[in-house]
């Protein structure tokens, strides 16, 4: 891809920002980037690690785990390398095909975060309401195929636009406002038409955003209004505790998408430093928090924590 100026040809790449009036500070400023990249990764890997090595964790509510954890690794190694390039080494271009490629999974990775928490709302609310159900419904099967209709659905949310934006002409500045490519940094770019791309992002929005939280919601209606029923308190509390984590990582990923949503909407003239530590927080909060959750809230994965270390040393 080439971008036309005064009738010759140049490649043509985009520039990526770090923090913007810091840049002297980069290199400081890297360390509790690394910090969070390393717990991130160091996180999940072994997230997936326990689940992997014990037997008894081979059941739907792990399994879904298991996908949060591929997410978030996902997620983390996508900007991984802007970013950390761009505050280390200072490394601010990025060709046009690879900035495509690192939207695609940015993008992916983020819907598909949201549609784990959706089937893991499911999950719960299958083992409050449906106790007895609960094997005959969701089985590995019927899981495997939950893994594969979440990967389709987000592969053909992001598609459409990435298709989209790359027919259209990028011209005058290239510079992005993020250390990553993101959708609505990168259309400002464009010198052309683009209301078939707002219009299609606003339904997306609509699709995705907006039903996955009012989805997990209802799931967690109908598990309050089960959860009352039960008569015994001590019940009551151990069936919501066992909710808590799930809560948490939903809170973890939505507090902060509405943060950035309403940053971009109301406070378009604030300062850009605003902007892109909203964008880092909804990038790096799940990733980051999500495996640290799991393994304080959760017995099953402290328990096979201790034994997946333990029998390190031990050998």
């Amino acid at each position: 891809m080439f971008l036309v100026t005064n009738s010759t040809q140049v490649p043509f790449f985009f520039i990526l920002m770090g923090i913007p009036g810091f840049e002297v500070f980069h290199t400081w400023i890297s360390i509790p980037f690394c910090c969070l990249y390393t717990v991130s990764i160091m996180g999940n890997t072994t997230i997936l690690a326990v689940i992997r090595t014990e037997p008894s964790l081979h059941k739907p509510m792990y399994l879904f785990l298991c996908m949060l954890a591929l997410t978030d690794l996902g997620l983390t190694l996508t900007t991984l390398p802007t970013v950390m390039g761009l505050l280390w080494f200072g490394a601010s271009e990025i060709s046009f095909e690879a900035c495509f490629a690192q939207f695609f999974f940015l993008h992916g990775f983020s819907f598909m975060e949201s549609s784990v928490l959706l089937a893991m709302s499911f999950d719960r609310y299958v083992a409050i309401c449906c106790p007895l159900h609960y094997v005959s419904i969701l089985t590995n099967r019927v899981v495997s195929r939950i893994g594969v209709a979440i990967i389709c659905r987000c592969v053909l949310a992001v598609l459409p636009p990435l298709f989209l934006l790359k027919r259209l002409p990028f011209c005058g500045s290239h510079h992005l406002s993020h250390s990553y490519c993101l959708h609505q940094d990168m259309i400002h770019l464009v010198c052309a038409d683009t209301t078939v791309n707002n219009w299609y992002g606003f339904v997306l929005a609509l699709v995705i955003i907006t039903l996955d939280p009012l989805l997990i919601v209802f799931f967690y209606a109908l598990i309050l209004r089960s959860v009352l029923r039960i008569s015994s308190q001590v019940e009551r509390l151990r069936a919501l505790n066992n909710c808590l984590s799930h809560i948490l990582a939903v809170l973890v990923l939505f507090v902060p998408m509405v943060g950035l949503s309403m940053t971009h909407r109301f406070a378009k003239h604030a300062p850009p430093i605003v902007h892109v530590i909203m964008a880092n927080i909804y990038l790096l909060a799940p990733p980051v928090m999500n495996p640290i959750i799991y393994s304080i809230k959760t017995k099953q994965i402290r328990r096979g924590i201790f034994h997946l270390f333990c029998h390190r040393q031990l050998q």
